[in-house]
């Protein structure tokens, strides 16, 4: 729980990521007791900053969704099929219909656009689905549950967790839990993990309160008072990263951690392997397999290929459906380009 407040929310996009983002971070996690929390409902997955899924503790997810209400709303009627259909209906009246279906039964988006094509069959009942997202709602278990499945099904996030959530309020406190977990960091860093617009202004706020940085270009970097600085010439561990984390998207500046000629995002599936902190490789499970592959973005070099063999073993054991430690979990790493 410690781990998930500090990151602030975990990215949560697929079921199994939160999973991964917190093994590769903790000495010992359990999956289990992750998914207890899910379902004693001390943790809740919702869409939550910059309008995608993430997992976060009950208290965080009542506090920070009105902070990101007005930045969600933004990009749905802004850019979404929402846009082009929501004139054809009274605003009020669809949320309104939406959140009692919700809070009726949980229900997925395919079963929700049903119930919107029922009440206005004149109407683009699948634009008007994307509705749902302008309401805090929570995705219910078994969704997101280790080693168990379930429909992407979602009700109101004040029925899940028994609580409403609380008032809006500036998100000075959130740019500092961010600076306190991802910083040094820019005003666009800032905006880019949270989604929130004018990030500028609140760093001008707290200057007083925050250190402050200038990169090899020059640019201004804020920091929490007294956070550790990290010695560059330190060397970092093998790690690998969920197919969606943090430590990537918490800033809009990826050279931090792509590494020259490597790759952030490559095709869906994949995570990220780091050697000495950046990016050299991806890896995934292939549907149905009990072998974990690795592609290398460069030659590794013979002590770097153990180490992500070692990692990657390690990582198998915990991910491979039905690997119970009774054989030895395997690892395939290709050549590098």
């Amino acid at each position: 729980m410690r781990a998930i407040e500090h990151l602030v929310a975990l990215q949560a996009q697929e079921p199994r990521d939160p999973y991964v983002a917190l093994w590769t971070r903790l000495h010992g996690f359990d999956a289990g007791l992750l998914s207890r929390h899910l379902e004693r409902r001390k943790v809740a997955r919702m869409t939550l900053l910059r309008g995608t899924l993430h997992l976060a503790t009950a208290d965080d997810a009542l506090a920070i969704r009105p902070m990101v209400q007005g930045a969600i709303e933004a990009t749905f009627f802004g850019s979404s099929p929402l846009r082009r259909a929501i004139d054809a209906v009274d605003v009020d009246e669809l949320v309104s219909f939406i959140r009692a279906r919700l809070e009726e039964d949980p229900r997925t988006r395919a079963q929700l656009v049903r119930a919107i094509a029922d009440r206005w069959p004149e109407v683009d009942a699948d634009a008007l689905g994307y509705a749902m997202y302008l309401i805090p709602t929570a995705q219910v278990t078994p969704r997101g549950l280790w080693g168990r499945t379930g429909p992407s099904a979602f009700t109101t996030l004040e029925r899940w967790l028994g609580r409403r959530p609380g008032p809006d309020r500036p998100p000075d406190e959130l740019l500092l839990r961010y600076l306190r977990a991802f910083g040094p960091a820019t005003p666009a860093d800032a905006q880019s993990w949270s989604g929130l617009r004018g990030m500028r202004a609140v760093f001008e706020r707290l200057r007083p309160q925050l250190r402050v940085f200038r990169d090899e270009a020059g640019r201004e970097l804020f920091d929490a008072p007294r956070a550790p600085i990290a010695d560059p010439e330190v060397p970092a561990p093998v790690r690998f990263l969920p197919e969606y984390d943090n430590v990537v998207l918490g800033h809009k500046d990826r050279s931090r951690i792509a590494g020259p000629g490597t790759a952030i995002w490559t095709e869906v599936g994949w995570g990220l392997v780091l050697v000495d902190g950046f990016t050299a490789a991806r890896w995934k499970v292939p549907r149905g397999s009990d072998v974990l592959e690795v592609e290398p973005f460069r030659r590794l070099t013979v002590a770097e290929r153990h180490a992500v063999e070692t990692e990657g073993r390690d990582l198998a054991r915990f991910v491979v459906p039905g690997d119970q430690g009774d054989h030895e979990a395997r690892v395939r790493v290709r050549r590098g380009r």
